[in-house]
Formats: C-alpha cells, sequence, structure tokens
C-alpha cells in the first residue's frame, strides 16, 4: 500500500470516527421522524373485525375461508436519501482554524456533514446515494446500505478531483430527476457561489418528485470582508482576477451586501419550491444547524 492510499485511509478513518458520534445525536434529535417513509407496503392478512375499512378486503382469502379477511398495510420506513454535493473550486476556500490550526476548507465540513447525515441513514436502515458535481455531474454513487458504502461516499468525498470550473446546480438536478424514480430525501449541499444558471424550474420538478433540502455552507470571510487594505482577489471558478481595496468602508459594504442578496435569493427560490433551506456558517456548528432544521421539519409535520 503507497503513502498516499495510507494518508487517504487515515483520513476517511479520522471522518468515520468524528461523524459516527454526532450522527448519533442526529439521528436521536429529530433524524427519524424528520424524514419519514410516504408509501404503505402490505404487511398481513388478518380475520376483518367490525370497523375495519372494507375496501381493504381480500377477496381472494375471503373466498378461500369463507369468512372475511382483509389486508393490513404500514408505512414504509425505509427511504433513501441522494446527497447532490457542490465540489467546484470556490468550496475549497476557508479562514476558520480547526484543531490542527490549520484552515478548515468549505469542502472539508460539507464532507463531514454528508458523512453526518450518510450514517444517521444507515442507523435507520435507509439507502444514500451521491452525486458529484460543478458545472457538469462529476460522479454518481447509486444508492446502497451499509458502512462500506459509507466509507467510499466519505473516500470519493475528501479525494475528489474534477474537471469543471463553474457551478451548475440545474445539471444536477436534471440528472437526479432522470437517475432517480423513487421519491427519495435530496439535499443539497453547496455554497450556491458563481451559479451558471438560475435552476428555479429544475428545482421545482425536482421537488414534485422528491422532499428537497438545500444546506447552506459560507464562511465567515465570504459574508463580512475585514479590512486587511489593498488586495488582489482571484475568483475560483472563473479565474478572474481583481485588486479590491478593503480599507473601504464602501468596498466592504457593498460585497456584504451583494453576499446578504445571493443568500436571499438563494432562500427565496428553495422556499417558493417548497423545499427546505438552511443557512451554515462554517465557525458554527452544523449539528445544532441540521437539529434544528429536523425539528422544525417534525414540527410541521
Amino acid at each position: 500500500m503507497d503513502e498516499r492510499t495510507t494518508d487517504l485511509l487515515k483520513k476517511v478513518r479520522k471522518i468515520e470516527i468524528k461523524t459516527r458520534g454526532l450522527s448519533n445525536q442526529i439521528f436521536s434529535g429529530g433524524y427519524q421522524s424528520a424524514f419519514k417513509g410516504r408509501g404503505m407496503s402490505f404487511s398481513e392478512v388478518r380475520a376483518y373485525q367490525y370497523g375495519d375499512d372494507v375496501r381493504n378486503i381480500d377477496w381472494n382469502v375471503t373466498a378461500r375461508f369463507q369468512d372475511p379477511f382483509i389486508k393490513v398495510f404500514e408505512e414504509e420506513r425505509e427511504i433513501t436519501v441522494m446527497l447532490l454535493v457542490d465540489i467546484s473550486p470556490s468550496t475549497l476556500f476557508g479562514t476558520q482554524v480547526n484543531k490542527e490550526n490549520a484552515a478548515q476548507m468549505k469542502q472539508e465540513v460539507i464532507a463531514e456533514i454528508c458523512a453526518v447525515l450518510a450514517f444517521s441513514a444507515i442507523n435507520n436502515n435507509d439507502k444514500v446515494g451521491m452525486i458529484l458535481f460543478t458545472d457538469k455531474v462529476e460522479k454518481f454513487i447509486p444508492p446502497k446500505k451499509g458502512r462500506n458504502h459509507i466509507l467510499r461516499i466519505i473516500r470519493e468525498l475528501i479525494d475528489v478531483k474534477t474537471d469543471g470550473k463553474g457551478t451548475d446546480i440545474g445539471e444536477a438536478l436534471r440528472y437526479l430527476t432522470n437517475m432517480l424514480k423513487k421519491r427519495s430525501i435530496v439535499f443539497i449541499i453547496s455554497d450556491y457561489m458563481n451559479t451558471a444558471d438560475d435552476y428555479k424550474d429544475a428545482l421545482s420538478i425536482a421537488r414534485r418528485r422528491h422532499d428537497v433540502v438545500g444546506l447552506h455552507l459560507y464562511d465567515d470571510r465570504e459574508a463580512n470582508m475585514p479590512n486587511v487594505g489593498l488586495i488582489r482577489v482571484v475568483d475560483a471558478e472563473s479565474g478572474q482576477e481583481i485588486w479590491l481595496d478593503t480599507a473601504q468602508k464602501k468596498t466592504r459594504e457593498s460585497y456584504g451586501q451583494w453576499f446578504q442578496e445571493n443568500l436571499r435569493q438563494t432562500k427565496e427560490r428553495f422556499l417558493r419550491s417548497g423545499a427546505d433551506f438552511s443557512s451554515i456558517n462554517t465557525k458554527e456548528s452544523y449539528i445544532t444547524a441540521l437539529m434544528s432544521l429536523f425539528s422544525m421539519r417534525e414540527k410541521r409535520r
């Protein structure tokens, strides 16, 4: 086993240890009740009792035994969870320091959130799949169960290699709609920056078939530009370079206004389609944010 593979396995194991414990908090904090199966599946046949719905009478069994029997149905508990994950270059940004005193990229936090959701899903015996996207779909991992499948998802997230430069959420949603016919829980995890299209129509179509949740990840410096004088800024996705004088209050305010307006439009787009939406600052606890989201969904049921 070469050094790179060994290092990768260590990273996967590290995320597994951290997120499996956190997934227990998520699971007990509302995952199960927030995401219930939608369909009804056949359970058994039993003798008819007073008050039973006559529409559920099993006429074949009734004819055989000369006594009325009914079909009993129960809610399908198993669901499919799909993770639509933005791996565009803009996610390779971070100013928050982790325990190793290294800058923690948004992409690393996204990987942890995906792992927590995935482990919570398999705790509930649900299937998990993933679509990695930039301005195109980079990889599709079909939904499956089991620890080894989740470890593969984590490995893909932390060892990702991309060809695309931009972000096209609409393309990822159209791919999802074409590939996945069964109703699923869909988490779209992105920083929602530099999107190539409006994706409003694609989101509305996906929402009619699936239960969609938007998770917005951002670094604090993306919302609040610091006063650090004259700096050169490079757009990670377009490659465009500009110089900004952050000492000017007007510059900092304009940037902050752009961020807030982009967030407002993104949230409004999700809510209008009937989807849920949560914004998470990488310096804050994503576990708290997820539990708050699940609690809101539980109360709404």
